[in-house]
């Protein structure tokens, strides 16, 4: 588009972060703005899943939260075999959900992000029903193959919108520091593990 920048029209399909069933097919339209910000995205998509069982879900993951005996702390998701252990998946899925707005705001039409690793995640206790954690996350960008870490505060309601703030250590050929407050969905669908945005 003459003046504005590039504009992508996308049809896929997506599946379940947790299990890998088929979530819903979406269509997308991207416009990557010729000047510096992050892409214009605006999609439809039809889920497989009804919104009840979406909320069940939440509510699972977040109860399983709640529930620890003490707050959170954990290093290196997965480690180094590529392993997470079953009582660090729900910390695993915020993180997942949260770095997706990062890599959102920091992509373009030549660089992409993967979650790479967790390398550190502390809870914070509340009074108040929120569930708010610390991360300290590693984002492998592409093509350049460099390893973006990046702090992350991420507070979640079910129901209600993830809550993303972030900074971001400058990429060496010229990035700048990406912080912000962004919502995102802890029930979206993701393609894989190392979910790619």
């Amino acid at each position: 588009i003459p003046e504005s920048g590039h504009k992508y029209y996308l049809q896929f399909s997506t599946e379940d972060y947790r299990t890998g069933e088929d979530a819903g097919n979406c269509l997308a339209t991207v416009l990557y703005p010729k000047k510096k910000s992050p892409p214009v995205v605006s999609i439809t998509c039809s889920h497989t899943k009804d919104q009840k069982e979406i909320q069940e879900e939440d509510n699972r993951l977040y109860q399983q939260i709640r529930h620890q005996s003490k707050p959170i702390t954990a290093n290196n998701i997965p480690d180094s075999y590529g392993n997470i252990e079953p009582a660090l998946e729900p910390v695993w899925a915020l993180a997942v959900a949260g770095s997706s707005s990062i890599m959102w705001q920091r992509s373009t039409e030549s660089l992409g992000y993967n979650l790479a690793q967790v390398k550190s995640v502390r809870q914070w206790i509340r009074k108040d029903d929120f569930v708010e954690f610390d991360y300290t996350v590693l984002l492998h960008e592409l093509p350049s193959q460099e390893i973006i870490p990046c702090e992350l505060r991420l507070t979640w309601l079910p129901g209600r919108p993830l809550k993303v703030k972030h900074s971001c250590a400058a990429r060496s050929h010229g990035g700048d520091d990406g912080s912000g407050a962004e919502s995102g969905s802890a029930a979206g669908p993701a393609g894989e593990k190392g979910a790619f945005f």
